[in-house]
């Protein structure tokens, strides 16, 4: 093998597991040590930097970072279920706990005299137009944000449940966006996308999400529709105040996370049977891990592989479902079929079912002769990279852009999309994409010392605390989750095995007297002859078998041996670096942060501005 390129900053990036699986990128392991230090100011900045949401995110994230954490591979195996560092519950603990000197370390805009003239409007108020409006106004250009309801937040504050994020923490981060002075359209639809484009913007975001929940077609369906709801319309209406209470039998269809937050709330709203049916078995369920826990814990059974059927009803008056029993047989690649069981039909009784199987893209406001083209599934056709719709001021991100997914994604869109119109309006391609900022720097403070704590610690994951469950249940506005208290964060915290702190080798350094290997606790350092990779994975002390992470590779030592190190489970405990007498290996602290709209994005040379954007 050729050695590594520890030069090229996409290699130290992806053995940051956590920050590597964010999609924007959130550089974990830096705001876990700010608060195992007790700074939970500069905690909270660094997760505002990269997701804007730290307390709505710290609540309600899908969490991608987690099943990638390293702790969850290098865990005691002896431990019954070895978990990741809780890596969310930990961004929370950032929000809570911040001080009101916060506020001093937020940007300031410029004043509206010194506004670079541009001019960006972004439908929906959700968490991609957010994003982009907050990337924009910063580096000052004019943004306004357009959206149907009093207040922003889009799905964020209507869609999930107060007892999982309440109201205030919503207003809290909505409001440090606006306090850069953009513009907020509350309760203003745009009807029109030809309209919009009359208007002299510069570009136009679309961040209208995916409104429209898929509905079920099935025999009864005309008959018992009173009783039948679409999920994401009913959790609105129940934010909305227009629905308070529910049947007392409720079936809930689905397995996503939007099923949970049905099934929940009907239990809030008087419901006493509330069962959650799906056609997929548990484990292909599309709802978080912990969010089946959660209903689970809430007394509602979860039925996997029943097939609706039918809604059964007596005239207009809905009574039951009947459901086919179905198994899962997968092809070679992976794709899933289901196939009936040939076991009787399963009929379960109900005075209400809610249906969440699902969510579209609506785009009715968008005419057809509007300039931007759409896919036969009605969907934008848009630059995969850059967000950028065919007609070229206009950009899309989130749920709108390829189809519902998560808040996360959306912030990492809506940065994503801040750049391209950035460039778009500085004249420069959209392609060429501004490289991360990225930097290595030494934690030597002493011959034997580091400037973080490098002991990994045992312990397993704590758990975070509920609210009692009767108290929960009889409403809608007690939040669930209780965060950690201070201790416990920190407990937590030390569980990180810090893997932006890089174990970095210099060949020439080496005397290969091999002290490394005898210390390393977890046999992943090898000198061997060198050969191509899989030769190498199975010739190492502990042969690499995650062939996802690559493998560190020296150049030609002394005796023409190369040192070979399995990033994968490297505990960057430092315990090389501490034994190694000639200082061959050093720990040294990686950064990574992802280029935002601004000077820094944007080419260094002048260009002129794009023809058909308006002065």
């Amino acid at each position: 093998m050729q050695p590594t390129n520890v030069n090229d900053p996409a290699y130290f990036h992806r053995v940051v597991d956590c920050q590597w699986a964010c999609p924007s990128h959130t550089p974990v392991p830096e705001y876990i040590r700010l608060i195992a230090q007790g700074r939970y100011d500069q905690a909270y900045m660094v997760n505002w930097v990269s997701n804007v949401f730290p307390g709505i995110l710290g609540r309600t994230c899908d969490r991608p970072c987690e099943p990638a954490c390293r702790r969850g591979r290098v865990e005691d195996k002896n431990l019954e279920r070895p978990e990741p560092v809780a890596i969310c519950r930990l961004k929370r603990v950032a929000a809570d706990h911040k001080s009101g000197d916060v506020r001093a370390m937020m940007p300031v805009p410029p004043p509206r005299s010194q506004r670079n003239g541009r001019k960006v409007a972004c439908v929906g108020a959700g968490p991609a137009s957010l994003t982009v409006a907050r990337d924009l106004a910063t580096q000052g250009y004019a943004v306004t944000v357009f959206d149907a309801e009093k207040k922003a937040g889009g799905f964020m504050r209507t869609q999930v449940p107060r007892f999982r994020l309440p109201e205030e923490v919503i207003d809290e981060e909505v409001d440090w966006i606006f306090r850069l002075g953009v513009d907020f359209r509350a309760g203003e639809r745009i009807d029109s996308m030809k309209v919009l484009l009359a208007e002299d913007w510069d570009a136009v975001f679309v961040g209208s999400g995916a409104p429209r929940g898929r509905d079920l077609q099935l025999t009864g369906r005309a008959e018992a529709a009173a009783q039948i709801r679409i999920g994401i319309d009913w959790l609105a209406s129940v934010y909305f105040g227009h629905v308070k209470q529910v049947g007392k039998r409720v079936i809930v269809l689905g397995g996503g996370n939007t099923a949970m937050d049905c099934c929940r709330s009907a239990r809030r709203l008087g419901a006493d049977d509330v069962k959650v049916v799906v056609r997929s078995t548990y484990e292909d369920m599309k709802a978080s891990p912990w969010e089946k826990e959660d209903a689970e814990h809430e007394g509602i059974p979860i039925f996997a592989c029943h097939s609706p059927k039918a809604f059964l009803h007596e005239g207009d008056r809905l009574v039951g479902m009947s459901f086919e029993l179905v198994k899962s047989v997968y092809d070679d690649k992976g794709r899933r079929t289901l196939v009936p069981t040939g076991e009787p039909d399963v009929v379960f009784e109900c005075d209400e079912v809610l249906v969440a199987v699902g969510q579209e893209n609506a785009f009715p406001w968008i005419e057809r002769d509007a300039g931007i083209e759409f896919d036969p599934k009605g969907m934008p056709v848009l630059d995969a990279v850059t967000l950028q719709a065919s007609l070229p001021r206009v950009f899309f991100g989130g749920d709108a852009a390829f189809g519902p997914k998560n808040i996360i994604t959306a912030v990492a869109q809506g940065h994503e999309a801040a750049v391209s119109i950035d460039r778009f309006c500085h004249g420069e391609s959209l392609r060429r994409r501004p490289p991360p900022h990225v930097n290595l720097v030494s934690q030597k403070m002493g011959i034997h010392e580091w400037s973080y704590d490098n002991a990994p610690t045992e312990d397993a994951r704590f758990k975070v605390p509920w609210a009692d469950k009767k108290k929960t249940l009889a409403s809608m506005k007690i939040e669930v989750e209780l965060g950690f208290d201070l201790e416990t964060a920190f407990k937590e915290a030390e569980r990180c095995l810090n893997c932006d702190v890089q174990t970095v080798f210099t060949d020439k350094l080496c005397i290969e007297c091999d002290a490394c290997v005898d210390i390393c606790p977890m046999d992943c350092i090898t000198f061997t002859a060198n050969g191509d990779e899989d030769d190498l994975r199975g010739r190492l002390k502990a042969p690499a078998a995650n062939r996802e992470q690559a493998l560190y590779v020296s150049g030609a030592l002394k005796t023409t041996r190369v040192m070979v190190k399995d990033e994968d489970v490297c505990l960057h405990c430092g315990l090389c670096a501490e034994r190694c007498p000639t200082g061959a290996w050093d720990m040294q602290k990686f950064t990574f942060i992802t280029a935002k709209a601004g000077p820094a994005s944007r080419d260094r040379s002048p260009a002129p501005k794009p023809q058909g954007v308006p002065a």
